[in-house]
């Protein structure tokens, strides 16, 4: 039978990237969002590249939301009792993703920026795992997040590195938790990934000549760079890879 894989944000970017590696690999893939069209085009897209591959379930929520979560993981599980791997690739800077004057001035625009970032980083990925866990395999099972360059350094404004940050203890604690019963927990940090609608129209090209120039081979980073790190995490060689935080941005940010 064909390893059942969930991706959250699988509709674009380094999520999309994800989704069509796996189905690629002969998976069957559900990818999860709040867009309906985004995910039916997605789903299309990988199904047209991939015809024998077993499919791609486009299922539709916003994850910081109980009840739905809930609900998608019902239909989910209706199909699929068993999950593989959840990897969690849904998120975003709310900042570069709002209007310029979507955040009042004063502490309740402070407040509502940093709760807006953490429930798109942090509590999406946090309520969609809780909710598959009960339906992960055990043996074998695979958690991946989603984190970011910005845990590391910052972002500029503090609310969008600091609610990717919160993955890194959480990967702690359910590597732990989950170790003993067969299953990994890790988070890949992206440094500068062209191609993606997370900076897009958002960097002039000097901006992107210079986050080129902070890595070591000379390049930008690519969804498919991200997606190859997070396939290996999932397969059977990183089977002793464990509560690990992998920086994959081409030297930018060095951790020792």
């Amino acid at each position: 039978m064909s390893q059942v894989v969930v991706v959250s944000g699988g509709g674009t970017g380094i999520g999309f990237a994800t989704a069509r590696h796996f189905a690629q690999r002969g998976a069957q893939v559900a990818i999860v969002g709040r867009r309906a069209d985004v995910l039916a085009h997605a789903a299309e897209q990988i199904g047209n590249a991939f015809p024998d591959a077993p499919g791609v379930a486009p299922l539709v929520a916003d994850l910081a939301v109980p009840e739905q979560v809930e609900a998608i993981v019902r239909t989910l599980t209706a199909r699929f009792p068993t999950v593989d791997a959840i990897v969690n690739a849904a998120g975003g800077h709310v900042l570069r993703q709002s209007p310029p004057d979507a955040y009042a001035d004063g502490l309740a625009g402070v407040a509502r920026r940093w709760t807006d970032n953490f429930r798109k980083n942090t509590l999406s990925a946090v309520l969609l795992t809780e909710a598959l866990l009960p339906h992960l395999r055990q043996p074998g099972g695979r958690i991946v997040f989603l984190s970011s360059i910005a845990a590391f350094r910052g972002s500029g404004v503090g609310c969008y590195g600091a609610s990717k940050a919160a993955l890194h203890p959480y990967t702690a604690d359910l590597a732990k938790a989950l170790g003993p019963k067969g299953v990994t927990v890790n988070t890949v940090a992206p440094g500068f990934v062209a191609d993606t609608a997370f900076f897009g129209a958002a960097l002039s090209d000097a901006q992107r000549k210079d986050k080129v120039a902070e890595s070591l081979n000379g390049r930008a980073g690519t969804p498919d760079d991200i997606a190859n790190t997070i396939g290996w995490l999932v397969s059977p060689d990183a089977l002793h890879v464990t509560g690990q935080v992998i920086q994959v941005n081409g030297g930018a940010e060095r951790s020792r």
